[in-house]
């Protein structure tokens, strides 16, 4: 048979060739095994990848910082404790003068005085009652007072008499128990200082000035540095009239006014 020469073309061995090299890798594709064990059918899907915007995406947060506490700033309060009250009307001073009734006006004076140089007060009474004694003190102690000042009169003397707690100074211990009658100890030498700046401010105002110690309460409950400040009148056999004297009032009350400003910076510096 002859073969046309387009038909020798077709059938060229190195095409036929690569016809069967073709063959043989798609029968060979068709009859590979599965691995052994897995199932073509059994393969789980592939999990698909959510897109997450960036508005979503979680932040990267770092762990704040904790703000370093402030210095605990101590507020400068003044405790006045006019003594007596009510049924308890202390010294009789005169005919119709009663301790109760002078100590409560000194103190009307001086709370307005301190107020008016920014100095915050507490009284323990500011009308005829009779707190005990133990109220007293808790009101101070309570307010954490910076001057806590007990007013008396008397008929007795000159001037002003400046008492501090008999108690002999003691330090306790931060979990030690203090007696509550003992509690003016751990700060008697605080009072003592405070003695002295109202004694210079007494001195400036020309008023005479007598100095001692004392057990008294509620004096000895005060935790804060206190005084018992008894009144008595300005000159030296002029009776007690000398004490219902609203300018006598006036001047005591702005001596005790002008120490207490005095304390004030004593008091801030401190050891």
């Amino acid at each position: 048979m002859r073969w046309s020469k387009q038909a020798r073309s077709r059938n060229s061995p190195r095409l036929l060739l690569t016809i069967a090299f073709a063959s043989a890798l798609t029968g060979l594709a068709q009859t590979e095994s599965p691995r052994p064990g897995v199932s073509q059918t059994d393969a789980p899907p592939p999990v698909p990848v959510p897109f997450v915007p960036d508005s979503t995406k979680p932040a990267i947060l770092t762990k704040p910082q904790a703000p370093s506490a402030p210095p605990i700033q101590l507020r400068f309060v003044v405790v006045l404790d006019p003594g007596h009250g009510g049924e308890d009307t202390g010294a009789k001073l005169g005919p119709g003068t009663l301790e109760k009734d002078i100590v409560l006006s000194i103190s009307t004076r001086l709370r307005a005085l301190l107020n008016a140089k920014g100095i915050p007060v507490i009284v323990t009474r500011d009308a005829d009652t009779s707190p005990t004694a133990d109220d007293r003190a808790a009101i101070a102690n309570r307010a954490k007072a910076a001057a806590c000042l007990s007013l008396h009169a008397t008929a007795t003397g000159t001037g002003v008499h400046l008492f501090t707690s008999s108690l002999t100074p003691a330090n306790y211990g931060r979990d030690e128990f203090i007696p509550w009658n003992e509690a003016q100890a751990t700060a008697n030498t605080q009072s003592v200082r405070l003695a002295s700046d109202v004694n210079t401010a007494l001195g400036k105002g020309k008023l005479p000035v007598l100095l001692g110690r004392t057990a008294l309460r509620p004096l000895n409950s005060f935790t804060c540095p206190a005084l018992a400040v008894e009144f008595a009148p300005v000159n030296a056999g002029s009776g007690a009239a000398s004490l219902t004297d609203s300018s006598y009032q006036q001047r005591v009350a702005a001596a005790l006014a002008e120490a207490l400003v005095a304390w004030r910076v004593d008091w801030r510096q401190r050891p």
